[in-house]
């Protein structure tokens, strides 16, 4: 007998969009391992050529973001992209899917020979809503994407772990690190920060010194699937796409620290 729920309009175009989803999250990993390979070469050759980190950091920006955008506009010749290396001319405002991409985040470590906490950003954005996104740590060698979530996390530590920059703390951060009792824990990137929360590594990752979209798009895309708390640092949902990709805070924690977090942070 035939269950008509199975044959419902209505699930079988959210089945798609679900299967369309993973398939989507399926190519940004793909795309930002491939781009990560690249670099690592590069900056291989430069060191072995004895180039200027400065310009070993400039050329892999520009490498990346050729690659991204050419591969991009090859598998999804319909999609807009907004890339922190490329041009904005708003036209991404009218279509219906942009993928933003961050070529390389994390550029001041990537010319630091022996660094990994750098990254290759990947995600896409469809009527408004993040849908899809990877992270690729190529000298870790490994990539996170909305279409394999990462392993539940374990237990939460007695003493939670703020991962923060090397260089730039803001006061709200700080504060809220104090709160928490936490220990600090220093990163490069917006996306290794952000990933290190996913693996485990750490349990919140807030930002509130401005950023713009292509520095949190695809981690926020790829921390909300494995299960963490995304906002921005007032508790507020984080929107993509928007004309001034601007977007000033960030936070990324463990729900079980969510309430704790945004209780400082919000003040």
């Amino acid at each position: 007998m035939t269950n008509p729920a199975a044959s419902s309009p209505l699930l079988s175009a959210s089945s798609r969009a679900t299967s369309r989803r993973a398939a989507d999250g399926r190519a940004a990993a793909e795309i930002a391992a491939a781009a990560g390979a690249l670099l690592l070469a590069h900056r291989a050759d430069r060191e072995r050529a004895g180039a200027d980190p400065a310009d070993t950091r400039k050329a892999g920006d520009q490498l990346s973001h050729d690659y991204l955008v050419a591969t991009l506009g090859e598998r999804f010749p319909g999609d807009a992209v907004l890339s922190e290396e490329g041009a904005d001319d708003h036209a991404r405002l009218a279509a219906d899917r942009v993928w933003i991409v961050d070529p390389l985040d994390g550029t001041r470590e990537f010319g630091e020979p022996g660094r990994s906490d750098w990254a290759v950003h990947v995600a896409l954005v469809e009527a408004g809503r993040l849908v899809a996104g990877a992270v690729a740590l190529p000298g870790l060698g490994v990539t996170f994407s909305t279409a394999d979530p990462a392993a539940p996390l374990p237990a939460l530590p007695a003493v939670p772990r703020v991962v923060v920059s090397r260089t730039r703390r803001p006061a709200p951060v700080m504060a809220m690190a104090e709160a928490l009792g936490a220990e600090l824990v220093e990163m490069g990137s917006a996306g290794a920060k952000a990933m290190a929360v996913v693996r485990g590594e750490a349990d919140i990752y807030a930002h509130a010194g401005g950023q713009y979209e292509w520095d949190s798009a695809a981690p926020v895309a790829v921390a909300r699937a494995a299960g963490l708390h995304v906002s921005r640092i007032d508790g507020s949902e984080l929107h993509y796409n928007q004309e001034n990709p601007w977007l000033p805070d960030l936070l990324i924690c463990r729900p079980e620290l969510t309430d704790r977090a945004l209780g400082v942070l919000g003040r």
